[in-house]
């Protein structure tokens, strides 16, 4: 994820998250509710936003679109900051990825059946040069068109493995699949995998 677009997934995040309380406070307990929120808020960030990349790097790989990406990955942290006082586990990382998959599964099929999607200007404009960025364009869309062949269930645990390097009990975590199927699933999509690559797509 590059700086630009991670200084808007940022501020993005900035601009949505709650920051207003309702008039019919009383005033007496109005700067604590005010201290209250922008404790938990701070504890939020310090926690989540180290794991954005993460969240949009597979949100990217999952929808193939980076608006489509943004949009998740924006739902997905106000999701975890509303739920952030449930939380009771440990790892941030795999229980925001898990909101992300989730996020992408109810944004429906439409985002999904969508072909690949152009690199927007803003990505285009960090390459280096026109040769460089035609060579990395198409290695991306091969890559994309490839990873998109696998079905839903062994596309998602190579994603995980092989692009965020998420341990089998994170995978386990977030896709809800007992670590054996995790394993199991992983060897086949990346048997399936050389498949297609060997097919020359």
């Amino acid at each position: 994820m590059n700086a630009k677009r991670r200084s808007g997934a940022r501020q993005r995040w900035q601009a949505a998250s709650p920051k207003k309380i309702s008039p019919l406070w009383n005033k007496t307990h109005f700067p604590l509710v005010l201290t209250l929120m922008d404790e938990r808020r701070r504890r939020f960030e310090a926690q989540a936003l180290p794991h954005l990349d993460a969240a949009y790097n597979l949100a990217r790989w999952l929808s193939r679109s980076p608006a489509d990406a943004d949009d998740i990955v924006q739902d997905a942290m106000l999701r975890a900051f509303r739920g952030f006082d449930g939380f009771r586990g440990d790892d941030v990382r795999a229980w925001l990825l898990t909101i992300v998959r989730n996020c992408w599964r109810s944004a429906g099929t439409a985002s999904r059946r969508r072909g690949h999607t152009e690199l927007d200007e803003e990505t285009a404009a960090d390459m280096p040069g026109p040769e460089e960025t035609a060579i990395e364009t198409s290695r991306r869309r091969r890559l994309d068109a490839m990873i998109a062949l696998l079905p839903e269930e062994f596309r998602d645990v190579l994603i995980l493995r092989e692009m965020e390097d998420m341990s089998y009990r994170q995978i386990a975590e977030i896709t809800g699949s007992p670590i054996g199927t995790v394993m199991s699933r992983l060897a086949r999509a990346r048997v399936m995998f050389r498949e297609i690559a060997k097919d020359g797509l």
